[in-house]
């Protein structure tokens, strides 16, 4: 209905504008769950180009008919995102990934396929850029599910909930930074009637020693090789312990 279509593309505007992207060239874009592409043609419209994947084939069929700019994709997000590192230059995805929550196979473990997505995603997208994920989550639990997932794969960031107070108009965008720690946005209509500000939960991550300008840390830098190692760790993967000697150049050799 024409109703479902103005919510669905007032919410991309708004995945995209949590985005934050330059205004002065055209973006690489995934959208996650892009269904009929919608929220496709509102990054169409804005000047970015897009790749869309969906699960549900009747959907792309319709995004096809629909004559959509972007390239859709048939595949299912829990079994990973696979693309190439460093590819997008942002991703959005509006009311789809509270699915990877439900267990529809016997096989299916929520936890193992949202860390999949999650920690292939982060590879795909290129430092620097954002994550937007616009879901509706059935509880608290599996808002804490979905985020903890996000956390463990490397990203940084937290919820912004647009309007808190509304029973309708409430909205929850997962905000997520890939290799630097952004300040998150802040959610519309979070003013109370007294003017102070509702309190959202934010994640804030500890590696902020040594920063260079951009926030970084100096590429190959101890810090940075440190900060690495412990990403690493936290995705589970087998890493070296740190020692004294971690970072330090060797001498030339003849």
């Amino acid at each position: 209905s024409s109703r479902v279509v103005e919510i669905q593309s007032q919410m991309s505007e708004r995945a995209v504008e949590l985005l934050g992207l330059p205004d002065d060239r055209p973006c690489l874009l995934l959208d996650v769950g892009c269904g009929s592409g919608l929220s496709g043609d509102y990054i169409s419209d804005a000047g970015h180009y897009w790749i869309g994947m969906d699960i549900s084939p009747a959907m792309l069929d319709v995004a096809v008919e629909r004559e959509v700019e972007g390239d859709l994709l048939l595949a299912d997000v829990g079994h990973g995102i696979p693309f190439r590192p460093g590819m997008f230059d942002g991703c959005i995805s509006i009311s789809a990934v509270q699915w990877l929550c439900n267990a529809d196979k016997k096989s299916h473990s929520p936890p193992k396929r949202l860390y999949r997505f999650f920690s292939t995603l982060y590879t795909a997208l290129a430092r620097g850029s954002r994550a937007v994920l616009q879901l509706y989550p059935e509880n608290s639990e599996q808002l804490e599910l979905i985020t903890a997932q996000a956390m463990r794969a490397g990203f940084t960031g937290g919820m912004v909930v647009d309007y808190p107070n509304s029973a309708k108009a409430k909205k929850f965008f997962l905000c997520l930074f890939v290799g630097t720690s952004g300040t998150l946005p802040k959610g519309l209509g979070t003013e109370c009637a007294a003017g102070e500000e509702v309190h959202q939960a934010k994640f804030t991550n500890e590696r902020t020693r040594f920063r260079n300008i951009k926030g970084k840390s100096v590429k190959k830098s101890r810090d940075w090789i440190l900060e690495k190692k412990e990403r690493r760790r936290r995705q589970g993967k087998e890493v070296r312990a740190d020692t004294k000697y971690t970072g330090r150049k060797r001498r030339p050799r003849f």
